[in-house]
């Protein structure tokens, strides 16, 4: 999603520049081809009921369906020259109704798994909890430009009225969500390391507002009487500029804790995406205001924006493939050496194999199906399993290194480790109910 919204997002500037059009379109291209090849890596590892459970990785089921509908989109505003008007909004309507589907779903069912089956501490509210309830958001305002194609009468106003309730939806629950972070800022400890790219998350979903807000405008009149259309544009440019200056205000604080964090040292990880996609939406919002209002601070702000936009697209896909590439190489030495049944070349000094077991602290009894995931330096996950009936857990192929070991099941717990020599490490952990 964070590639495609670099594509879309050129398509709204108000100046467009030589060659622009042409870059988007290989950029969207690019984002076509990742989704295919992540999401057909991501079914096979089968691992949805394992993520479902986990109380941080639940949370970024949102990507998906944003995912979706960003390329599909892109299909849309892109596509036309490459695969023609007719397959272009094929391909948009069958990506925006799956991606619209499955963003109900998120935006539904992990609110649920959070309230029924996940335990949180009073610090625990990040940005990521945003995730699955922007999906609705990003919908309206996609749907927003499908709203012209679909048939005539009921049906058209249907999409049209469908999409501003999804954005009811998205942008209450977006607000909600922002409380809590906002009240964990300021009650407890500022997030460190890897979480702090997550808090640029909430501009992104208040400038998604926005966006939604502009596009529904531009396409009511074709599906509402002639006096809520007007209303629809009112509402676009009152309500934006109100939104939109508190996305402002959230950008300035996500900036602060940003520079603060890299003065300190920020390793890379995957959360460096939540960079992009908000500085994408803040773009679409800020180009909706300016084609609304005709103001030449929006339009320098827009274009700010995006050069930001693609300066850090840039930054986080150069780390992104030195990482793939070396996780790749990883795991590429671990398999031939496993295949020959021989030490591999150059391998790292550290335990080969990490086994523990997983105890509740009141009597000290193993925990079955307790879910322990072993996290790197940088925040990435190295491996997940569930613990057997005797509370037992085991990660193998691990180079010596600096590791975090986070059990949940129970309130989550998480402790530091490192990993040295070469052999076996044993590292157990306890889980105590919050009544006792």
């Amino acid at each position: 999603m964070g590639t495609g919204i670099v594509a879309d997002a050129a398509v709204t500037l108000p100046w467009r520049f030589h060659g622009l059009l042409a870059a988007a379109t290989v950029v969207w291209l690019g984002a076509a081809l990742l989704l295919i090849l992540l999401a057909v890596g991501y079914l096979r590892q089968r691992a949805l009921r394992l993520h479902a459970g986990d109380p941080v990785m639940a949370q970024f089921f949102g990507a998906a369906p944003m995912a979706l509908l960003t390329v599909g989109a892109g299909a849309l505003l892109l596509g036309r020259r490459l695969i023609g008007p007719e397959a272009a909004l094929d391909v948009d309507w069958v990506l925006w109704s799956l991606g619209t589907v499955l963003g109900l779903v998120t935006a539904c069912t992990v609110p649920y798994l959070m309230v029924t089956r996940h335990r949180f501490g009073p610090d625990a509210a990040f940005g990521g909890w945003l995730m699955p309830v922007v999906p609705p958001m990003v919908s309206a305002a996609t749907g927003a430009l499908l709203v012209p194609h679909a048939p005539a009468g009921q049906p058209r106003l249907a999409l049209l009225l469908g999409c501003y309730a999804m954005l009811g939806l998205g942008l209450v629950a977006t607000l909600l969500v922002l409380a809590m972070v906002y009240g964990r800022l300021v009650h407890h400890e500022a997030p460190a390391g890897t979480a702090v790219p997550t808090v640029w998350i909430g501009a992104g979903a208040l400038g998604q507002s926005v966006t939604a807000l502009g596009a529904l405008a531009t396409a009511a009149p074709g599906a509402l009487p002639a006096p809520y259309a007007r209303g629809t544009a009112v509402f676009a440019l009152l309500g934006g500029i109100v939104v939109w200056g508190f996305a402002m205000l959230w950008v300035v604080l996500a900036t602060g804790l940003t520079v603060r964090t890299i003065r300190a040292g920020l390793p890379f990880a995957p959360t460096w995406w939540s960079f992009i996609f908000p500085v994408g939406a803040c773009v679409t919002a800020t180009c909706a205001l300016a084609a609304r209002t005709g103001l030449d601070m929006f339009i320098w702000v827009a274009v700010v924006f995006y050069g930001l936009l693609v300066i850090a697209w840039v930054v986080v896909a150069g780390h992104s493939l030195r990482h793939a590439a070396r996780q790749m190489s990883l795991r590429s030495v671990a398999a031939h050496a496993r295949r020959r049944g021989v030490e591999p070349e150059g391998r790292f000094d550290g335990a080969t194999e990490l086994r523990g077991t997983v105890r509740t602290t009141a009597g000290g009894r193993p925990i079955p199906e307790a879910r322990v995931t072993l996290l790197d330096p940088a925040g990435d996950v190295v491996g997940v399993t569930l613990t057997a009936a005797d509370g037992s857990y085991a990660f193998t192929d691990l180079a010596g290194d600096r590791y975090t070991v986070v059990a949940a099941g129970y309130p989550a717990q998480a402790m530091p480790l490192s990993l040295e020599g070469s052999g076996q490490g044993v590292f157990d952990l306890t889980l105590a109910h919050e009544e006792g």
